[in-house]
Formats: structure tokens, sequence, C-alpha cells
């Protein structure tokens, strides 16, 4: 089954940035709303963002005004940029169709990012 696949992560003190991608196949990415997950240790996984293919966005309370996804409908790629960083943003990052918040779908290995405060 097709996976996405996550890069971009990576160790970075609180209050910085972090810019992460995700490269998904046509079946995955070109009719789909795309989301941004994130799973912390011992916590479920929750949606941060989400985009429509459109480009209407959506964001949980916890990360508006400071996290923006995009999507390059061309190269398949949909982005978070993650700026003013928490130390409570350190999780496991994941991005997939939207519906998979919901349904059963095969996940990517996810890109670690960890905030230091």
């Amino acid at each position: 089954q097709v996976q996405p696949v996550e890069s971009g992560g990576g160790l970075v003190q609180a209050g910085g940035s972090l810019r992460l991608s995700c490269a998904a196949s046509g079946s995955i990415f070109s009719i789909n709303d795309m989301g941004w997950f994130r799973q912390a240790p011992g916590e479920q996984r929750v949606m941060v963002a989400a985009i429509r293919g459109e480009g209407i966005t959506t964001y949980a309370d916890f990360v508006k005004g400071r996290f923006t996804i995009s999507r390059d409908n061309a190269k398949e790629t949909s982005y978070l940029q993650m700026n003013s960083l928490k130390s409570e943003d350190t999780a496991v990052y994941y991005c997939n169709a939207r519906h998979c918040a919901l349904l059963s779908c095969p996940w990517g290995q996810g890109t670690q990012v960890t905030v230091s405060s």
C-alpha cells in the first residue's frame, strides 16, 4: 500500500521554526483533502492542520497563528511551516489524507520534532 513520506523534522529550541514536507502519491494526494497530524508519547494521534484541494485551510486551536499548512498539487507535496515552536509541540508528525483521521489508512513513519525549552 502507498504511504506518505514525511521529512524535515529535527531538534529546535523553543521559539524556533521548522518546515515539514510530505510527499504523497497521486492516489493519496490528488483528490483528497490533506492533513498533518501529530502523536506525542503516550497520547493519541491528533490532527493539527488540514488543507482542501482548493487551498482552504483549518487549524487546531493549539497551533492556530503559529503553523501554516500548504500544498503544491503539481509536486503532490504538502508542507507544514511551524513557527514559535513550544516544548508541547514535541511529537512525531505525520501527513495523510484528511479522512484518515476517521478511517483506517496506511501511515508513513512520520518525522520527529523535538522542541527544547
